[in-house]
């Protein structure tokens, strides 16, 4: 729920709305996750196509993380843990983190 910022000025009232932080949804790469995992995770958590999240898998890969996406903070926050709860139940290791956009 966004915030109000109420100002009153000589019997006027204004209300600001105060924009929500935004966060990146990181994925980082390790030794042990297959590729074909991650490019999975890609498009079941993000929407990805296959095509895309071969791209976002080879940048993990070679860089050792990339940003899947930028969301509010609730949103990144529940797609953090459907990440890191999947890999877990896959027996993978891979980890996922927020940071805040700027």
């Amino acid at each position: 729920m966004p915030k109000l910022l109420i100002k009153l000025k000589k019997n006027k009232t204004q209300a600001k709305i105060k924009r929500p932080n935004f966060y990146e949804v990181i994925l980082l790469n390790d030794d042990f996750t297959t590729m074909e995992f991650v490019v999975r995770v890609l498009q079941l958590f993000f929407n990805m196509t296959k095509l895309t999240a071969s791209k976002i898998m080879l940048k993990i890969h070679n860089e050792g993380s990339a940003v899947c996406g930028i969301y509010p903070y609730e949103v990144a926050e529940t797609k953090v843990m459907q990440v890191i709860n999947f890999a877990k139940q896959n027996q993978f290791p891979l980890k996922c983190i927020m940071k805040k956009s700027i």
